[in-house]
C-alpha cells in the first residue's frame, strides 16, 4: 500500500491529513494523485461517492496554486450547496500547516449574492461553486476566472440529472483552452460524453477506481419480500431493531416521502423528510439535526439526497426500487463511506423480483434475501 509521501504529497499536507485520520490513500487517490501532480493533463475519474475524491483532486489542485498571486487559479463545480460547503471545508483543513495561505471561497444559490460578492473582493485562489451561482457572479464581473488553470467538475452525473446541462455548457465555453479539466463522476452516461466532446483533449487520462464494481464493495445488498400494505410495518420493525443506527429511506415521490415521514413520526421515530420544495434554510436545519445525530433517519427523494455526505450511516432503505440503475448506485452510495461497511435494503412487492435480477446483472452485485 502506497503512502501519501510516495504519491508526492508534501509534508505539510501529510501532517494535516494525519490530524484528519487520513493515513493511507484510497484506491482513487492512489491512482489519481501521482497523475495530476506529475503532469498538466485532462482527467476523467470514475469513482463512487464516499471514496475520497475530494482529496484525490483537492491535494493536486492545492499543490498547483501559487499563493503569492492573488488571483483565482482553480475552479471546482459541484451540484449542491452541501457539497460545495463540504469541499471548501476539507480544502481549508488540508492547508492548516502550509507556508503561505491559500484562500478558498464557496459560492452557491440560496444565500444573498451581495454577501458572496463582498467575500470575493478578498484575495481568492480557489472558488468552489454551484453552476448557476458561478455564472451569475461571472456575468456580474464579481469573479475573474481569466487566470484559472484547472476546472474540476465533481459529481458530473448528478449535475446532469439535476438539469444543469446548459449551465455546464456555458462554463465550459468560458474555457480559453488553457484550462485543465478534471471530471469526476460515479457513472458515465451518454450526456456526459456529449458534454465534454471537444472540450477535453484527445489524450485525456481515464481512471476508474473500482474497475469491476460500479457500486462500492463495502455495501451488502438485500431484499425483503412484502406487499404494499405491509411496507410501513416492515420499516417500523427494521427501525425498531436498529435504534442505534442511522440511515436514509428513499421514496420515489415527494408526496410519498412526506407521507412516510409523517407515519414514522407518529410511530415515535426521530425522522424528517428531505424534499425538493424545501427552503434552503429548512434543508440546512434538517441536515444539521441529522449530522449531530438528533435525527435517526432521513426520508428522501432521489433528487433531494444529492450532496448528502454523512459518515457512519449504517443502512439505506428503498421504499421502492428506483427506475434508473444510476439512481441505485447513488442511493446505496450514501452508506459505507470513508471505508465503513453498510447495508442497502430494498422492499420488494410481487412482480418486482425481475428488477432485482436486472440490478444484479448490470451492476455486478449480489442480493441476499432478508427476513424481518
Amino acid at each position: 500500500m502506497a503512502t501519501f509521501s510516495e504519491l508526492g504529497i508534501s509534508k505539510a499536507y501529510i501532517k494535516a491529513l494525519k490530524e484528519l485520520d487520513i493515513i493511507f490513500p484510497t484506491k482513487i487517490q492512489e491512482e489519481v494523485i501521482p497523475t495530476l501532480l506529475g503532469s498538466k493533463t485532462d482527467l476523467i475519474g470514475l469513482a463512487q461517492t464516499g471514496t475520497g475524491k475530494t482529496a484525490a483532486f483537492g491535494l493536486p489542485l492545492l499543490h498547483s496554486i501559487d499563493a503569492s498571486k492573488a488571483e483565482v487559479q482553480g475552479l471546482i463545480i459541484a451540484p449542491t450547496r452541501e457539497l460545495v460547503q463540504q469541499i471548501q471545508k476539507q480544502l481549508f483543513k488540508f492547508t492548516k500547516y502550509i507556508d503561505g495561505k491559500i484562500f478558498v471561497e464557496g459560492v452557491y444559490g440560496g444565500e444573498k449574492i451581495t454577501k458572496q460578492i463582498r467575500a470575493l473582493t478578498r484575495p481568492t485562489h480557489i472558488v468552489v461553486a454551484t453552476p448557476g451561482r458561478l455564472i451569475d457572479l461571472v456575468e456580474r464581473e464579481a469573479v475573474d476566472i481569466s487566470n484559472v488553470k484547472t476546472l474540476i467538475l465533481d459529481e458530473a452525473d448528478e449535475m446532469l440529472s439535476m438539469g444543469f446541462q446548459e449551465e455546464l455548457r456555458s462554463i465550459l465555453a468560458y474555457n480559453t483552452s488553457k484550462w485543465n479539466i478534471w471530471l469526476f463522476s460515479a457513472t458515465m452516461p451518454e450526456e456526459i460524453k456529449q458534454l465534454i466532446e471537444g472540450t477535453m483533449s484527445a489524450d485525456v487520462v481515464s481512471i476508474e477506481a473500482n474497475r469491476n464494481a460500479s457500486v462500492n464493495e463495502n455495501i451488502s445488498h438485500h431484499f425483503i419480500n412484502t406487499n404494499i400494505k405491509d411496507k410501513l410495518n416492515v420499516i417500523i420493525r427494521i427501525l425498531s431493531k436498529r435504534k442505534d443506527e442511522r440511515g436514509v429511506i428513499f421514496c420515489r415521490t415527494k408526496a410519498g416521502a412526506q407521507k412516510l415521514s409523517k407515519e414514522l413520526k407518529d410511530s415515535g421515530f426521530a425522522v424528517e423528510a428531505l424534499e425538493g420544495d424545501m427552503l434552503q434554510k429548512e434543508r440546512d436545519k434538517v441536515m444539521r439535526a441529522f449530522k449531530n445525530e438528533s435525527l435517526q433517519v432521513l426520508v428522501s427523494t432521489d433528487i433531494s439526497a444529492r450532496g448528502i455526505d454523512v459518515n457512519n450511516l449504517a443502512f439505506v432503505l428503498h421504499h421502492q426500487l428506483p427506475d434508473h440503475l444510476d439512481y441505485y448506485t447513488h442511493r446505496s452510495g450514501r452508506t459505507a463511506r470513508a471505508g465503513n461497511t453498510g447495508q442497502s435494503i430494498a422492499l420488494i412487492i410481487p412482480g418486482e423480483m425481475q428488477k432485482v435480477l436486472e440490478l444484479q446483472k448490470a451492476l455486478g452485485i449480489k442480493f441476499k434475501e432478508m427476513t424481518v
